[in-house]
């Protein structure tokens, strides 16, 4: 009798009290059939801006979509955020035994994608760059140096303490900046809002931080590198894309005409067309 009661308690409790669960650094959807591609989306966005993308794609392709923690309705994780999800998407390759795999990144994405390219014994064997760079950081500070960027920032502090308005302004007019579309440009603040407020804040820094620069010269890879002309124009966009991938050995470089920060949403059939281009046999 006393065996069969400590039975039926313990089957109560491991059916009342289930373990809680880490939250994951990338949630994964795949479909389609063929050689796999991995496609990672920027900053604070879901992976369901690459639906049109992956609709062209899944029938030759099987398309492995990337969601990152704290964006697009996923739980956060603990910080630092960025090298965790680096390290999980370099194992999610290894224990899928994915082999021969291209990535296609987008901005933050497109700064993974080259992280994942040159680690050593890479599996993956062709990257497209969407309007990222190596070391953005870089780029917006004139003494770069990783070291004095930390989370405790006046700047984070102040992001942290906005109220909803104050932050729905601000991605208001964060996004006007990245598209030329006006429905993408809901789409785009809209992702901005939904965001986890401490990922989209420490996260942001971390990002900043990542200087892939001495990296580029790990891969040997073909590289194709997709930059968009709006606003700063072709010959200061072309100069910065020169000057962050110098240590590159070998790369396509595609200007993207009439599109800014988010091309797939201001070129798509261009943007799809292109894509399609680079991923056809020679």
């Amino acid at each position: 009798m006393k065996t069969i009661v400590v039975l039926i308690l313990s089957t109560f409790f491991s059916f009342s009290f289930p373990t809680k669960q880490t939250p994951k650094a990338i949630h994964v959807e795949v479909s389609g059939k063929g050689k796999p591609i991995i496609l990672i989306p920027g900053f604070t966005v879901p992976g369901e801006v690459w639906n049109p993308l992956v609709k062209e794609l899944e029938n030759n392709y099987e398309c492995h979509v990337v969601t990152l923690a704290g964006f697009g309705g996923k739980a956060p994780i603990e910080f630092p955020w960025l090298p965790k999800v680096n390290e999980s998407l370099h194992s999610y390759i290894t224990d899928n035994n994915l082999e021969n795999v291209t990535v296609i990144g987008h901005s933050l994405g497109g700064t993974i994608a080259t992280w994942l390219a040159s680690r050593d014994q890479s599996k993956v064997s062709n990257i497209v760059i969407v309007d990222a760079l190596p070391a953005t950081g870089a780029l917006m500070f004139p003494n770069y140096n990783p070291d004095s960027l930390s989370y405790d920032s006046p700047y984070n502090k102040q992001q942290l303490a906005m109220n909803d308005e104050q932050f729905e302004q601000m991605a208001t007019a964060m996004s006007q900046g990245m598209s030329l579309n006006k429905s993408a440009q809901e789409d785009i603040k809209t992702w901005i809002i939904k965001a986890d407020r401490k990922t989209y804040v420490y996260g942001y820094t971390d990002y900043l931080k990542l200087d892939l620069r001495e990296d580029l010269k790990n891969i040997t890879i073909p590289t194709t590198i997709i930059a968009a002309t709006k606003p700063y124009g072709k010959d200061m966009v072309t100069k910065t894309y020169n000057d962050q991938y110098a240590n590159l050995k070998d790369y396509n470089f595609i200007l993207a005409d009439d599109a800014a920060h988010f091309i797939m949403l201001d070129q798509p059939d261009w943007f799809l067309d292109t894509v399609n281009t680079v991923l056809s046999p020679q």
